[in-house]
């Protein structure tokens, strides 16, 4: 608890909140871990499909269809959220769905490709709302100089939850094999411990995190004074806030205002389609390319998520003293490299060190992105702007691993050249970042006085 300073907090803000709102990162990343970087994500590919040559694209294809639901949906559920006041209780709805279907995911045998695929599907929506609704917490718990840090604590405390996860699947595993079990016969009891840890992990988000949102109102046409769409007076003589999708298309004409917000969601949709077929496939390209075992690659997922939570952790300090674009770019090259020892390294070796230096930039390199967006999303837009940050997020978790698989069906299951490509989706993001101004972007999110322009792109 003595970590989360007060000096870094917001008035009013405890740092039991700051705990119990990175509990929240703690409880999820066992999905993360187990479901789709370790475990379930081999199964589904080896047992569930038996290997066949189409089963990664399933996978794939699986996780896409999941990420345009929420691309379809997330902003809208932001928006919502905001004008309600209800980040939390959304928050609730999406928590209590991925846990009950990655229950689900249990009963997925050898076969079971189509339950197997619905589960995947659902419960994966229900994790990345929930992902974004947490996210949007941030601003109302930080002070501005320490977004970087606060988001850092998070994530980093959210490997931890990751770790413990794997450690209990781990357990489960090498009893199991120890005794000559199958893996329908052990993969299954992992699902559950992922959905109790889940349930059991986010438990103090819900009894001590506040919410302290306050629903926006409509700035007129011509600009004016503020003026909310209003119905009649509701109990306690509030109004009701504006439609949810009028202040979604609000949000795309005011571009010239957001700029820099929508280069940095081109930006963080980029890179985090690399990211994605790191998490979606790390399992499937250990097993396929490199020849390692399932207890291998658990073990392996193991290491990354301690090097993830120490990236996260020790750059979130870093980022607020580098700044938060410099920051980031350095994650991005550092995403660049592995890519490279991982496509072009032949030994076992260097997929180890690439493994470390994937775990360093991924808690890094998504801590800083979180940030970046608490610092140019407006007070009283938190979520939305959030909802579109998942938004580009979704869209990458859809290019990066179809590319990934459509890669490996094209040329018979070539994993090489398929992380390869990956690695274009960094230089990409690399490039965009040079054109995104922070500060620009920190400034237009300010309420701007009646009668000024916004800040000039």
């Amino acid at each position: 608890m003595a970590v989360f300073d007060r000096t870094s907090l917001n008035d009013g803000v405890r740092p039991r909140e700051v705990f119990a709102w990175a509990m929240y990162d703690f409880a999820n990343s066992g999905y993360t871990t187990v479901v789709l970087t370790a475990v379930f994500n081999a199964y589904f590919v080896g047992a569930v499909a038996g290997g066949a040559s189409w089963a990664t694209f399933a996978w794939t294809a699986a996780l896409a269809v999941s990420s345009l639901l929420v691309v379809l949906s997330a902003p809208a559920i932001g928006a919502w959220a905001d004008a309600h006041t209800a980040k939390r209780r959304l928050l609730a709805m999406a928590t209590v769905g991925c846990v009950v279907f990655t229950a689900a995911l249990s009963w997925a045998g050898p076969g079971d490709v189509a339950l197997a695929v619905i589960a995947i599907i659902v419960s994966n929506y229900f994790y990345s709302v929930a992902e974004g609704l947490v996210a949007a917490f941030l601003p109302e718990l930080a002070r501005p100089a320490a977004l970087g840090k606060v988001s850092g604590w998070g994530w980093s405390f959210g490997y931890f939850g990751g770790m413990l996860t794997l450690g209990l699947s781990l357990v489960v595993v090498m009893a199991a094999q120890a005794k000559g079990q199958r893996a329908s016969e052990f993969v299954p009891l992992t699902m559950w411990i992922t959905a109790i840890v889940y349930a059991l992990a986010c438990l103090p988000t819900f009894l001590f995190l506040r919410e302290r949102g306050r629903a926006p109102a409509l700035p007129s046409p011509a600009g004016g004074p503020s003026q909310a769409t209003v119905v009649p007076a509701m109990a306690g003589g509030q109004a009701a806030p504006v439609g949810t999708f009028a202040r979604l298309a609000r949000t795309w004409r005011e571009s010239a205002r957001f700029a820099d917000f929508r280069r940095m969601l081109v930006c963080g949709g980029l890179y985090q389609a690399g990211i994605s077929v790191v998490i979606a496939l790390a399992a499937v390209y250990a097993e396929q390319a490199m020849g390692f075992t399932q207890l291998q690659t658990m073990m392996l997922v193991f290491l990354v998520n301690i090097a993830s939570a120490a990236g996260a952790f020790g750059f979130g300090y870093a980022q607020d003293w580098l700044g938060h674009r410099r920051a980031l770019a350095v994650t991005l090259v550092g995403w660049i490299v592995m890519v490279a020892i991982a496509a072009l390294g032949t030994s076992v070796g260097a997929f180890w060190v690439a493994a470390c230096i994937a775990g360093l930039c991924m808690g890094s390199s998504q801590s800083c992105g979180r940030a970046i967006v608490a610092a140019m999303a407006p007070a009283d837009r938190l979520a939305e702007f959030f909802g579109l940050w998942t938004l580009a997020v979704r869209i990458a978790a859809i290019v990066g691993p179809l590319t990934y698989g459509a890669v490996t069906w094209i040329t018979a299951g070539n994993h090489r050249l398929a992380i390869g490509t990956t690695a274009l989706f960094f230089v990409a993001a690399l490039a965009v970042l040079r054109g995104v101004d922070i500060v620009r972007g920190i400034r237009a999110a300010q309420p701007q006085p009646a009668g000024l322009s916004p800040p000039a792109p």
